[in-house]
């Protein structure tokens, strides 16, 4: 079992236009830092210029539940599972990022991608809530 943590934050707005905005590939360079420099749609697979170089992200399918699901392939082939949603937290929205450390991450690097995801989300809720 991978130790998981669970950041979260608050973003004023309903869910359906967070999850409108995040649920878009081609905006995650404006706040994807950890995932996206660059992104575009090469046949059926969405490729991303990343810190960790050249990436296929899988996006979960459009769906009424806030899932934001996706799946980051490596050129190597390793593949990580991200879970994410947005779900109603009174007048607004609560969006929920889970982050899995692998077995060979140290704790000190575990936390430093923990800001680092904290840092994108709350830049995604500042994107959210100037519209």
């Amino acid at each position: 079992m991978n130790q998981v943590r669970h950041i979260t934050v608050f973003i004023n707005a309903p869910p359906s236009e967070v999850y409108e905005y995040a649920s878009r590939p081609e905006n995650l360079p404006n706040w994807a830092s950890g995932l996206s420099g660059t992104i575009e749609k090469i046949g059926d697979d969405w490729i991303a210029q990343s810190p960790m170089g050249k990436v296929k992200i899988r996006f979960a399918d459009t769906n009424e539940f806030g899932v934001l699901d996706h799946e980051v392939i490596l050129e190597s082939g390793a593949k990580f599972y991200n879970p994410m949603r947005v779900f109603p937290n009174g007048m607004g929205s609560e969006l929920v990022f889970s982050l899995f450390k692998t077995p060979d991450m140290s704790d000190d690097k575990f936390a430093a991608d923990a800001e680092w995801v904290l840092k994108d989300l709350m830049k995604l809720k500042s994107i959210i809530e100037k519209n």
